[in-house]
Formats: C-alpha cells, structure tokens, sequence
C-alpha cells in the first residue's frame, strides 16, 4: 500500500497568537494573570459569596484577626469600629475599586481608540493642534486633572467614575494616533490602498489586527492608574460615600483606629497594593513579551 503523503501548510500565528506564546513563557507573567482573573471573579460573584453583609453593623467591635488570641473565627480578618466583618467588606470593595476601574477603562479605551484612529487619517493643521492638545493635556498628572474635574462635577462615585474615565482618554489618543501612524508607513498597508480600498477599510481590516496588542498594555497601565485613582478620591473623601466599602475610603476612615485596630488601616492598604502590583505585572509582561516578539 502507497504511504499518503500530504503536505502541511506552514501556519503564521495572528500577532496576538505570537504575543500570548512569548506572555505564556514567563512565570512572573502569567502569575500576575492568574491573579488578575481572581480578583475578576472576586468583582463580579464577590458579593455572593461573603459570609457576613459589607454594610450590616454587628456587636463585635474591633474584634482582631482570627489568628489573634482574642480572635473570632467567625471573623477571618476581623471587625472596624462598627463591628462590620473586614473580609466581606474587602471582598464587595473590589467590585468598586477593581471593577469599577474596569469598566472606566473599557470607556475610555473604546472612546480613545475611536477619536485616535480617526486623528491619525486627518492631515494638516487639525493633526497638529490634535498632537499638540494632547501633549499639553498628558504633561498633567492624571489624579490632578480628576481633582480639577471632581471639583467642577461634585463629589460621588459616578463623578470620580466620569472624570477618571475622561483624563484616560487621551492616553488611548496617543497610543492608537502614534501606532496608526506607524502602521500607515508599511508595504501591507500601502499595497491595498493602491487597489482602490479606503482607509478606513484598511484601517479596520488590516491596521487593527497589528495593534491590538499594544492597545492592551496601554489598558492594563491605565487600569492601573486608574484603580489609585479611585483610591485616591476616595481617601480625600471626593468618591464613594460613608458607609461603602470602597478601599480608599476604608482605608482614611480607620486612620483614627491605627494605633487601637491596626488591622483596619493594613487590609485596605494590602488590597490596593496587591491589585495595583498584580495589574503593572501583566502589564509589564505585555510590554515584555510585545518587545522579545519585535526583536526575534
């Protein structure tokens, strides 16, 4: 009998593809992944699966962690002054901290990548003051043009949400303007506008799949930004509202308690030290893998 012999054809993977292979090879990476996913089910099932409510007063005052020798193992991390369980109330935080960071994002990123694709096809003297309004509007720290805007709106959660999502904006802007531009300049992108297809058909069909990636790392940096922000806010007492268990505004209302209840000062510091780490190290293992995958 003859042996078939077939011929496979040689598969290129999608940049995406190739971004995720070089992401997958390093440890520190993929950890950060694994943990940034965690603290996305903990925003969106977290409310579920507490054991006691965020907002319900209890008698338990100040009651230390459970592995304290006045511990409660009916409160793994402890009671605030209002005997409010600290885990639960860690827990819900994170739908309004993390999450809400999230879908700041997802606003800006899709606004952002809206007005910088379009910036990029302009010519002339709109390209220009578009580049130079946004090198003005980058130059300020973004917490400081949130406070400007809080002030102007109010203060509230939906208002910090609004102005956080607004001082996101031009950083997608200029990411997407720079890497359109970029792109616009390569023999692929050329080839079908000279067969009579309109820029925005490329745009679309060929730009977008080659810089997805950088998109993304640009959105895990300012979901980063962006949950200190919220954070911020909240301490300052410009965000969420007593008696919410937004992070920040845990963590400036137990200051008064540092020296009595240490422990309501030290978890809503741990959580958005370990969300803001977890967040820049996906984000750094994008940027990592993005530049081994230029360079091979």
């Amino acid at each position: 009998m003859a042996r078939e012999t077939t011929y496979l054809e040689e598969e290129f993977p999608s940049p995406m593809k190739q971004l995720w292979i070089t992401f997958n090879k390093t440890p520190m990476a993929v950890l950060g992944l694994s943990c940034y996913l965690f603290l996305v089910i903990l925003a969106i099932f977290g409310q579920f699966i507490t054991p006691h409510s965020a907002l319900e007063v209890g008698d338990a005052l100040l009651t230390p962690p459970a592995w304290n020798d006045d511990g409660n193992l009916n409160y793994l991390l402890g009671t605030d002054d209002f005997g409010r369980d600290m885990l639960s109330r860690l827990v819900h935080g994170t739908s309004l901290t993390f999450g809400l960071s999230f879908l700041v994002v997802i606003f800006a990123l899709i606004i952002g990548v809206v007005i910088g694709s379009f910036s990029a096809l302009t010519r002339g003297i709109k390209a220009s003051f578009l580049t130079h309004f946004l090198d003005v509007i980058l130059s300020i720290p973004s917490l400081l043009l949130a406070i400007i805007i809080v002030a102007i709106l109010g203060p509230g959660l939906e208002n910090i949400l609004w102005a956080i999502a607004l001082v996101s904006i031009p950083q997608f802007v200029h990411v997407t303007r720079i890497a359109v531009k970029e792109e616009q300049k390569k023999a692929y992108v050329l080839i079908p506008i000279l067969d009579g297809a309109s820029e925005i058909r490329v745009l679309i069909t060929s730009i977008f799949p080659n810089i997805i990636d950088k998109i993304i790392i640009q959105a895990t940096l300012a979901q980063s930004a962006a949950i200190l922000d919220i954070a911020a806010l909240g301490f300052l007492g410009l965000g969420a509202p007593f008696p919410m268990p937004e992070w920040g505004s845990m963590l400036a209302n137990s200051l008064d308690l540092f020296y009595i209840a240490p422990w309501t000062t030290y978890f809503p510091g741990l959580a958005i030290l370990f969300t803001v780490v977890v967040t820049n190290l996906v984000g750094e293992g994008l940027r990592h893998s993005l530049k081994i995958q230029k360079d091979s």
